[in-house]
């Protein structure tokens, strides 16, 4: 079993995964030996991560939760091996011994290969070259149109990888049977930790999980992850967002969450799902764009992490889950909003407000609120379930018509309609404070994102708005190099937004979306100088954990 352990070479913290992984199947993405590394690049941007102390309050868990917690972590542990494999393939411990400068390997380590995924995925280990669009997923030389025109078996699969034979014929091999090792043993601890689960449906999922991992049969177990309502503890593990795969968006990556829920805060939530009805029918856009009706079955729950692995931890961590991705599950069962306070907070505290002293209007910094960030990050999670799931021109779903360019887009979609449910539920008294608080905190956050760059699904959507919304004249860039929101034509700004995106996922247009992320997902040079200035300030652009065992003091 690999095992996560933590440096402090020249007082930095430093996430150490060492591989335990041999798949013959598995090619080199390079042939290429690296000799040496760009020390310079790793040095500057290893300061762009603030360390966290990942930690909750166990108190109110019972010896038997707590005794889970450790074999939760172990099993998600293991998703790091295999993003490892998905992002670089199996060389990972040749990389990180070709490599001489400790700051450099520290930084591989953060973005899980040699690509800087808050840079555009920039290369910053010598002869490496650029990343392969499909990752490790594919074979390197593979284009779209071998794939797409071959008779290969679960050729747009989300659960296998593509790889050649001796003759160099393509065929696809499923996750369970490419990784078995790791996945077997990842089930074994969820069903070791089933054993210690008093909450039925706790120990039903759990038991649900395990089988999923070594069969890629996620839907059953993820409809009992719904259906789970009274469980303190929590885990999301598996293959479960296609954001790594930049050649299709169609394969699905490991990652695993160890959670505590704060029923506390879950219970002040649970009244805005039911509202999604009202919302559906008054979003800015024509009627022909908003006749699927979002699920009211979700739940909407805010929770601690206390372990991250995966995707979820390379580079920019995430700080809120709307789950499951399966839009038949979707319909049927609804989604789960998971809110990660504890995450949250620490990205409010070390790079929001940071951000706010030296981008924001002095005279609006007040309005930039760690309640209106928590709201404005939540609803975005919520807005996953309004607008439009299914092309209206026979295209078939959203995701396959977009393919590459379906990841972005939803995630732009997601931001400008939790904005728009803000301003409507602000409106309806339903939530408290200035609308003012909002779209100040909202501007603030664009301004954080576009920092994850192009190469990251979140920043090209942050790059969208902010590019649309300057245009708009919805803020300003005032003679002292602050930005002023002018609150009137925010909202104007925002309901057009919202109209464009929806017209272009429902009619599943991908020639319109790729020419608009050409034109609009991308930082202009006066952004760019601003952007600079936060790292010449220091100001982190996300964070890293300190997290584990050890940590929560188990």
């Amino acid at each position: 079993m690999k095992k996560n352990y933590l440096l402090l070479p020249a007082g930095l913290l430093i996430l150490l995964v060492v591989s335990c992984n041999n798949n013959k199947d598995d090619k080199k993405l390079t042939d290429t030996v690296i000799m040496d590394s760009t020390t310079s690049y790793a040095a500057t941007h290893l300061a762009s991560y603030a360390i966290v102390k990942l930690t909750a309050d166990l108190s109110k868990l019972s010896d038997s939760e707590r005794r889970m917690l450790p074999l939760l972590i172990s099993a998600a542990d293991l998703m790091n091996d295999l993003y490892w494999m998905q992002c670089y393939g199996p060389q990972k411990d040749s990389l990180l011994n070709a490599v001489k400068d400790e700051k450099t390997k520290a930084f591989i380590r953060i973005n899980y290969g040699p690509w800087d995924k808050l840079n555009n995925d920039t290369p910053f280990v010598a002869g490496v070259g650029p990343k392969p669009a499909g990752a490790a997923f594919y074979p390197v030389n593979m284009t779209k149109a071998e794939l797409d025109q071959s008779n290969v078996a679960d050729k747009h699969g989300q659960y296998s990888l593509i790889r050649r034979n001796s003759t160099g014929k393509l065929y696809s091999i499923p996750y369970h049977e490419a990784y078995k090792v790791q996945l077997q043993k990842a089930s074994a601890l969820l069903k070791q930790a089933a054993l210690l689960a008093s909450d039925p449906a706790l120990n039903k999922y759990l038991n649900m999980r395990a089988e999923a991992l070594v069969t890629d049969n996620y839907n059953p177990s993820d409809a009992a992850w719904l259906d789970m309502k009274d469980n303190h503890i929590d885990i999301i593990i598996g293959a479960i967002e296609n954001y790594e795969d930049g050649l299709y968006n169609f394969r699905n990556a490991y990652e695993g969450y160890v959670l505590i829920k704060d029923k506390d805060w879950s219970a002040k939530l649970a009244k805005y799902v039911a509202m999604l009805p009202e919302l559906q029918k008054g979003i800015p856009v024509d009627a022909t764009y908003k006749t699927e009706k979002p699920g009211t079955s979700s739940d909407l729950n805010a929770y601690d992490v206390v372990y991250y692995a995966g995707q979820c931890n390379s580079a920019g961590k995430t700080i809120a889950v709307n789950l499951p991705n399966d839009e038949e599950l979707q319909k049927t069962k609804g989604t789960r909003r998971l809110q990660l306070k504890n995450a949250m907070q620490a990205k409010f505290d070390k790079i929001l407000i940071p951000i706010a002293d030296e981008l924001i209007d002095p005279s609006q910094l007040n309005r930039v609120q760690f309640d209106a960030f928590f709201a404005n990050v939540m609803f975005h999670e919520v807005a996953h379930g309004l607008g439009i799931k299914n092309t209206i021109n026979g295209k078939g779903t959203v995701r396959a018509a977009l393919q590459e360019q379906g990841s972005w887009l939803e995630e732009a979609k997601a931001d400008i309609l939790g904005l728009y449910m803000v301003t409507k539920l602000v409106e309806k008294g339903e939530l408290k404070g200035d609308i003012e608080n909002y779209y100040t905190t909202f501007m603030a956050s664009i301004l954080r994102s576009v920092r994850f760059g192009a190469g990251e699904a979140h920043g090209k959507a942050n790059m969208l708005a902010f590019n649309f919304f300057q245009e708009k004249g919805a803020f300003e860039k005032t003679a002292n190099g602050h930005y002023k929101v002018n609150y009137d034509k925010f909202k104007t700004a925002m309901n057009e937004l919202t109209q464009l995106i929806l017209t272009l996922q429902g009619n599943g247009d991908k020639e319109a979306v790729e020419k608009l992320q050409k034109e609009k997902a991308m930082v202009q040079p006066a952004l760019k100088a601003d952007l600079n200035r936060l790292q010449q300030k220091g100001i982190p652009v996300d964070i890293i954990f300190d997290q584990g065992v050890k940590t929560l003091g188990l």
